[in-house]
């Protein structure tokens, strides 16, 4: 499995490791030389990845994992010591998405729940992994976030607005745990090809051809490109990085129009 070294003697943690992108990134630790525990609310999906990764020669064990359950934290946690020793790395992926609204349409509940999964959990992760990173003399945490986080967007109020306190209290960590030699570093994907991006516009080339002149690279991004941003954070290639978030949205939030030639 492995072809690379970016990653060799890491052990990493990675929630949301059954998706589309938690898996990539997975799949992409694994070929790097990582050990990983694949957690996931669905515990197929992680056996699926994990599988997967053990049938190309690479190492994974994988766990369910409720990340806004405190429970579920700890125990995937104890899981990466159990079965391979030591923790260096957490990369937060796990997220929700609640239906549309604004502040008199969104009930408390869907609020409540944006934020429970994607900060309160990425808070809970940390809580119970930082000791054990600590331990290990060191490593890093990626926050995976939202070019969401950094605009404001109509009727995803709750959505926007946990990726942008995720930003930010990926800082908070790096300002807290330098002295520990823990960096720590938030990732904001844009639109990326997934199937739950894909949803309202039936295939991929209907997607880039609608969504592709918002970007300056003219197409949305693939999950295999966000993994690639994960590794880099994850390994000693961002060793002077921490405390900022890398921007992957094929530069959406710099030219937001179209760049089709002018009539």
């Amino acid at each position: 499995m492995a072809d690379g070294h970016l990653l060799t003697n890491r052990v990493a943690l990675v929630t949301g490791g059954g998706g589309e992108i938690g898996g990539a990134i997975v799949e992409r630790f694994a070929r790097e030389g990582a050990k990983v525990v694949v957690a996931d609310l669905d515990p197929r999906k992680a056996e699926a990845v994990a599988g997967k990764v053990r049938a190309g020669g690479g190492e994974a064990e994988p766990v369910g994992c409720n990340v806004a359950d405190p429970a579920h934290g700890e125990r995937a946690v104890k899981r990466a010591i159990e079965a391979f020793g030591k923790l260096t790395t957490l990369v937060n992926v796990a997220a929700t998405v609640v239906p549309d609204g604004n502040a008199e349409t969104l009930s408390l509940e869907d609020w409540n729940r944006a934020l429970g999964v994607n900060l309160t959990g990425p808070f809970l992760m940390c809580k119970f992994a930082i000791p054990e990173i600590r331990n290990a003399g060191g490593g890093t945490i990626v926050n995976i976030a939202s070019q969401l986080g950094q605009i404001g967007v109509p009727r995803k109020s709750p959505y926007s607005t946990s990726k942008a306190a995720l930003i930010q209290f990926s800082k908070c960590l790096a300002v807290d745990y330098a002295q520990d030699n823990i960096r720590v570093n938030s990732l904001s994907p844009g639109a990326i090809d997934t199937a739950r991006s894909l949803r309202h516009f039936g295939t991929r080339e209907n997607a880039n051809r609608v969504r592709g002149p918002l970007h300056l690279v003219g197409r949305t991004g693939r999950v295999d490109e966000i993994a690639a941003g994960a590794v880099f954070l994850a390994s000693d290639e961002s060793s002077f990085m921490t405390g900022t978030d890398l921007l992957l949205d094929g530069g959406y939030l710099a030219f937001k129009g179209s760049m089709s030639a002018p009539k």
